[in-house]
């Protein structure tokens, strides 16, 4: 439980929630929201046994899914969200996806393609590291189409989510925020790390000199396509043990609000005794 001081779920929820007067430099990376490290991170254990109770009853009652995607700059989190938010949920009912740069197959198909036939199936959770958010992002920043080409997939990209809920996925968004200077910390020990190295690319240092731009790209892709159905969540990054605290009471919180129910068992079981 909470302290007295810490948020409560609806008020975390809240104070993360993408509105449409969104300013970035509103949400600290660095912020606690009150908590303790280590109360924190004995919370983390509950949350992660609670996804992973709902998760089964989601995957039993086959009504609805979940799909999660994690958006970040460079170093973000992604890979430490999914490693430790999500490690107590069933590997049968979960996919996780990762986007890189589209591959011949993908370019020779509208951009959405690639991206909904990883879509979850009934009863299934789906995370996707980075996503359809990419042909605004990269693509906007890196100028690889033209502004009228990117500037009309705002209105795709909504139109593709509201699909999704209509037919039952329930859909949560989160930017992992992080600052300008954890972002080189994290970058140099990947460098200084032999086993970490293998992530680093020269290209994170010219995406890195394009940070502005990409902020910007960011607050538009979050304010112009952040909706209910579809929420974005700005969540603190430069804390691990604060981001993945986060992101776990989010799923967890979404996941309750599905209610996913056990089905009823065949009639003449109950009292059964196998010989």
């Amino acid at each position: 439980m909470p302290r007295q001081n810490e948020p409560s779920d609806r008020q975390l929820l809240r104070s993360v929630r993408v509105r449409r007067g969104l300013d970035l430099g509103d949400h600290d990376p660095r912020e606690t929201f009150g908590w303790d490290k280590d109360e924190s991170q004995l919370h983390l254990v509950n949350e992660v046994v609670a996804i992973g109770e709902l998760q089964q009853r989601l995957f039993a009652e086959r009504r609805h899914s979940l799909l999660i995607v994690l958006q970040a700059m460079d170093a973000g989190g992604k890979g430490g969200v999914i490693r430790e938010v999500l490690a107590g949920i069933n590997p049968a009912g979960i996919t996780v996806t990762t986007f890189g740069v589209p591959g011949e197959a993908e370019l020779a198909h509208d951009y959405l393609w690639r991206v909904h036939r990883h879509t979850p199936a009934d009863g299934h959770i789906a995370v996707w590291d980075r996503s359809h958010y990419e042909d605004v992002l990269v693509v906007r920043v890196k100028e690889l189409a033209p502004e009228e080409v990117w500037n009309r997939r705002y209105g795709h990209i909504v139109a593709f989510e509201q699909l999704l809920a209509d037919e039952g996925t329930a859909i949560v968004k989160l930017f992992l925020n992080i600052s300008k200077e954890k972002q080189r910390e994290r970058l140099q020990d990947r460098i200084d790390s032999p086993d970490e190295r293998w992530k680093f690319r020269l290209g994170d240092l010219e995406d890195r000199q394009r940070w502005p731009q990409f902020q910007e790209a960011y607050h538009d892709a979050l304010v112009r396509t952040s909706k209910r159905r579809a929420p974005w969540y700005v969540v603190p990054g430069d804390r691990k043990w604060v981001r993945n605290l986060v992101v776990a009471r989010i799923v967890r919180r979404t996941l309750e609000e599905l209610d996913p129910q056990y089905p009823e068992p065949e009639e003449g079981i109950a009292g059964l005794v196998i010989g």
